[in-house]
Formats: C-alpha cells, structure tokens, sequence
C-alpha cells in the first residue's frame, strides 16, 4: 500500500522535521486525527492547536482553512502561549465529530472541550469543558481527590453503542454516559475501577481482564466496546457492550489478562503489540496503531472474543517481523515513525505519524493479507514449497 495523500513535514534528504516556526501546512507530532467525506481535522500536539481542512485535501501539503487554540497560524505554546486556559490547548491528542459537535481532549488541561458544531473561523472558542469546573480550570481531578466528574490526562475518547466514553488514562479508567455530558455531569458508568473513587494502576496488582494500566483509545459499534490499554501492550474488547464494571472479554496482543509483556526490538508476529495507544473500527474492519513497533495493524473481520487472534494485514512494515522506525532506513512515503492516531472511515485509513510529524491518508482497500510467521514456516516445510 502507499498512501495517498500528506499533511505536515516534507521529507529533504530522507528527514521529516517541522517548520521552526508554525505554519498552516506544518505539523509537529500530530497524535489525533478524524476526517468524514468533507473535512479533516487534526490534533497537532506539538504545537498546542487543532487545525481544520473544510474539504478532504487532494495533494500534499495543503493548507488548513482553520486553527484552534492558537491566535493565528504561526503562534505555539501551552494555552495560547500562556495567555488562554479557555481557548487555549495544551497537548490535544484526541478528535471527532457527533452529532454537529466537535470534542477535542485536551489531555494536559485535564479535559475535554466541546464546540456546538466545526468551526470556520480560527480563534472560535469552545462552549463549555467536560472534566472541569469552568473553561478557566486546568487541574489534574479539578485539584482534588478522583471522582465520577473528575479527569486526569484524558487522551481518548468515542462514542460507542450510543453511549459516550471516555479513556481517563492518568486515573486508569473508562468512563461512560448515555450521551454527550453536560457540564459537571458525573459518569454513570466506570469500567477497570471497583468504583469512581479509586485510580490505582490495575486496580493495585496484577494486569486482569477487569483492569488498566494506560487505556488511551476507545472505538466499537454497537456490539463490541474496544480499549487500546496501551501502558499494558494490550487491546481488550467487551462483547456485548459493558454497562457496569466486568471482565474483558477480548484480548489482543498477549497470551493472557494476567501479562504486559514488552518485546523491544524483537521480532513481533502478527499477534502482539508494544505501546498501542490508538485503535479504531469502521464496518468489518478493526485497526490498531501498534505505535513502538512502528505499524498499523488490520483485522479483517472484527474479533469479539477470545486471545491473541492475529492481524490479517500490515502497514509501515513488509511484514509482520519488522518493527523499525521508518524500517531502520530514511523516512519513506509509506514508513512510520510512532504512528499515535488513527481513524477508519470506510476503506480510507488516516495515520497520525507523529515521529515523522505528518498525516497520512491512506485506502485499505486493496491491501492483500499477509502470512503469519507461522504460516510462513509451514509453507517452507511442505513439499511442494507453497
């Protein structure tokens, strides 16, 4: 596969670094990425601001049309560059559109903002902060102890099976709403904590079926909610949709719940994961940003239940073995370099390739499957060589 389209860093001389100064074509470590059959909208994390493209680009390197968290195209740093908590960003790595609303995390302000329909103006403000007291407030649990209406680095968030959630990753949770919540509304739903007062990473023991230690992402559809617990190397799924607290009922990337097993620059297979912090679904197709070992990872066929089924189909890497950053060679047009966001939307894949501070749109379509390692040393066994 080679991708069809990029925004953010050119590549002279097999680099990808960003602009000195920010510019309304440049990204610097991009982690969040959403688009539809009309726009694309795009955390630029390093940078502190969301840009907006109104019409899906058709070459490299197009402006975007809007910017948020920042004053103007060229301006960067925390908060507006010190001078807004409420229209400002600091770090944003999650985005998408429901219902006409934009949700955007903005994970180290604790929080997630909420604008009533896509900006076409830069500079609009958001109406109201879901984690916090007003959009003056910036505190990690609103400065207090952790409860039902209280977040802690949010970096991920969805809305799956007609509920919204959100992975408070610092306070090692899922939260869940039956809808978009209100301001200072308390989740009515908590997955990986025996209640909405507690935050211990994996409940205080072991990885379990029922536990988190980074959750980061979140995608699904009505039968199935997915995690992307990236702090335990793992994707966990609950089928049918969880309405309180109870065992996963999937896992991918580990023999068993009880494991977090790390392989660094080891070989990989198709059946594990080190570090992946984004997953999403569209239709039968499930992805997962394996973000260190530097892939996306397809199934075709979405899994449900049971362990360690294996990815069908591989991108960044020729194969499933590989684990390089951008194949231990110079930056390619279809390398990764710690992809940290994705999003599905029909056959088309969007990359946010942050060590390589691009986004990539890419078609999935017609990506033929991949042998497993195992399948691999079947075939060179077998007689007839095939």
């Amino acid at each position: 596969m080679r991708p069809l389209v990029r925004m953010g860093a050119e590549s002279p001389f097999g680099l990808a670094l960003p602009s000195a100064q920010p510019t309304a074509s440049q990204l610097y470590a991009p982690r969040g990425v959403w688009f539809d059959d009309h726009t694309l909208i795009v955390c630029d994390s390093g940078n502190h601001r969301v840009l907006i493209w109104h019409g899906i680009p058709g070459e490299d390197g197009v402006n975007a049309d809007v910017v948020l968290g920042q004053p103007d195209f060229t301006s960067e740093g925390p908060a507006a560059g010190g001078q807004s908590y409420a229209n400002g960003l600091h770090l944003p790595t999650a985005v998408f559109v429901v219902d006409g609303k934009l949700i955007v995390a903005d994970a180290w302000h604790h929080r997630l903002l909420v604008w009533n329909s896509i900006p076409t103006r830069s500079g609009e403000p958001p109406v109201y902060a879901i984690g916090q007291p007003s959009l003056a407030d910036v505190a990690p649990n609103q400065g207090g102890a952790v409860s039902a209406s209280t977040l802690y680095w949010p970096y991920g968030a969805a809305v799956v099976g007609n509920r919204f959630w959100i992975a408070d990753t610092g306070n090692r949770r899922v939260l869940g709403w039956e809808s978009v919540p209100e301001p200072g509304e308390p989740a009515q739903i908590v997955l990986g904590q025996p209640d909405l007062s507690h935050n211990d990473e994996n409940r205080g023991g072991e990885p379990s079926a029922c536990s988190f230690r980074w959750p980061h992402a979140i995608t699904g559809d009505a039968d199935t909610l997915f995690v992307a617990d990236a702090g335990n190397h793992r994707v966990v799924g609950y089928t049918p949709m969880p309405t309180v607290d109870r065992n996963a009922d999937l896992l991918l990337g580990q023999r068993a719940f009880h494991e977090n097993i790390e392989l660094p620059h080891r070989a990989q297979g198709a059946h594990r994961l080190r570090f992946p912090y984004a997953v999403s679904q569209s239709g039968d197709t499930l992805a997962v940003a394996d973000t260190a070992n530097n892939r996306v990872l397809l199934w075709d066929g979405v899994p449900r239940h049971g362990l360690q089924r294996p990815a069908d189909r591989v991108i960044g890497q020729h194969d499933f073995d590989a684990a390089g950053e951008n194949r231990w060679k110079f930056v390619g047009p279809d390398t990764l370099c710690w992809p940290y966001g994705i999003w599905l939307h029909g056959d088309r894949l969007a990359i946010a390739d942050s060590g390589n501070n691009r986004v990539m749109l890419w078609d999935v379509s017609s990506s033929p499957a991949l042998p497993s390692s195992a399948e691999v040393s079947a075939s060179a066994l077998s007689p007839a060589g095939v």
